[in-house]
């Protein structure tokens, strides 16, 4: 009679299989992530035609001008005979690019380009002195007919009946006013810069930026207005 075959037992237990089998699947979603966002990174480097032409002309730069704000800077510029890449340069200086944190200052100044109320608004208005915060109510601060019977700078540049240091358009274009009227439209862009900011470290940073933007501004000028045709 024939010895029956002992029945040789599992290396791993039913048990144990499933235990495996639940520990595997965070494990497997942990190195799926991992492989997934790595390939996205690597995909950057081995594609570099996926950056935009504007991307690509300010490789380098610490902080690259954002493309939906050149078609301002530029149609500003022409307005008020500013160049827009000293536009450009004030608007990363002032709020890098409009990034920062909050658009109010510590002194008071306001907006993307950071304007004192009474520069805006104009030194005239009678609540104006010192350093210009001034104590302008808010209805009068966007009148655009209070800023010209004050002499201020502010401009309502989307025609949309209020000068806004907060509305992009109207920041910028009203830079370009107060800059051309403050000596660029006579090439004095230094004392134009000096008295945005009275500070000899700021027109230094000004400037440094102009002359950065400027080595490309055709180059970006061409790109940005080609891509809204």
């Amino acid at each position: 009679m024939a010895k029956k075959k002992k029945r040789k037992k599992p290396l791993i237990s039913p048990g144990m299989k499933f235990f495996l089998i639940i520990l595997l699947i965070p494990a497997s979603m942990i190195i799926y992530s991992f492989v997934y966002f790595a390939w996205e990174d690597l995909k950057s480097i081995i594609y570099p035609e996926e950056l935009s032409e504007i991307e690509k002309i300010q490789e380098g730069f610490d902080l690259k001008i954002p493309e939906e704000y050149i078609p301002i800077y530029i149609a500003a510029g022409e307005k008020y005979n500013v160049p827009w890449t000293l536009l450009a340069a004030h608007h990363r200086v002032e709020t890098r690019f409009s990034t920062m944190d909050t658009l109010v200052s510590p002194v008071g100044a306001e907006g993307h380009m950071q304007f004192m109320p009474c520069t805006f608004v104009g030194w005239d208005h009678p609540t104006c002195a010192g350093l210009g915060k001034g104590n302008i109510p808010e209805s009068e601060k966007t009148d655009p007919k209070v800023i010209e019977k004050y002499g201020g700078y502010g401009v309502d540049a989307n025609g949309d009946g209020i000068a806004d240091p907060f509305d992009i358009e109207d920041a910028i274009y009203s830079a370009a006013n107060f800059l051309s009227k403050s000596g660029v439209q006579d090439g004095e862009i230094e004392k134009a810069v000096f008295r945005y900011n009275h500070s000899k470290e700021y027109v230094k940073k000004v400037l440094y930026y102009y002359e950065q933007y400027n080595r490309v501004g055709p180059l970006l000028e061409r790109e940005a207005l080609a891509a809204i045709d």
